[in-house]
């Protein structure tokens, strides 16, 4: 079974629906003896850094998560589910948060038009290195990407692909080990983004 976390916020019956699309078992849940158990784990995220571990803490899920990376569970976090796993957000003049990865998550600063903050839209993801959810993904596919701020790893190797807005070249995807990571929405990427739900259904962790 796959565990979508309730954290009182975020796109999770878009999530949950994915999952049915595909034909795979999945449950919303705060739970955390059946977060505990499953067989994978998906943080889905909208909203804000500051509210989001507010409400971690008020489940006893802030804890749990990194407990689910360590122990080798296959992890996806989506858009603010990625923002979380790092040290710490710029959001609400700095939140503390996870720290799964090291790093930081900045916000997207332009005076320029042509980039209208929050990022809200398709854009391409060049991969960095191959990885078992790129599987049968063309490089370089746009994804459906909404959100101010980005991710920044400390550690390079961490950066599995980038894309490019507001003259920022940033993580859009991350990951180590069992944990992957995407600042866009693969929920609300079609088909390119229900492949790689399919492919994180079927992910054994291992890279």
């Amino acid at each position: 079974m796959i565990a979508i976390i309730d954290y009182k916020a975020g796109n999770l019956t878009s999530v949950k629906l994915a999952f049915n699309s595909i034909g795979v078992a999945s449950e919303i849940t705060n739970d955390v003896q059946r977060i505990s158990a499953a067989e994978r784990v998906v943080f889905p995220g909208d909203g804000a850094a500051l509210s989001a571990m507010e409400h971690l803490n008020e489940l006893n899920l802030r804890k749990l998560i990194p407990q689910i990376v360590a122990k080798g569970t296959p992890f996806l976090g989506i858009c603010l589910g990625t923002q979380i796993i790092f040290d710490s957000s710029s959001e609400n003049d700095g939140v503390n948060c996870l720290g799964i990865l090291s790093g930081t998550v900045n916000k997207f600063e332009s005076n320029n038009p042509e980039f209208k903050i929050p990022q809200m839209g398709w854009n391409s993801v060049s991969f960095n290195v191959p990885h078992p959810l790129f599987k049968e993904i063309d490089n370089n596919s746009e994804f459906y990407f909404i959100h101010s701020y980005y991710p920044c790893p400390k550690n390079g190797e961490e950066i599995l692909g980038i894309t490019d807005y507001a003259n920022v070249q940033f993580a859009s995807i991350v990951g180590k080990d069992n944990l992957f990571a995407t600042q866009f929405h693969p929920e609300r990427s079609g088909n390119i983004g229900l492949k790689l739900i399919e492919n994180f259904s079927n992910w054994n962790g291992e890279c």
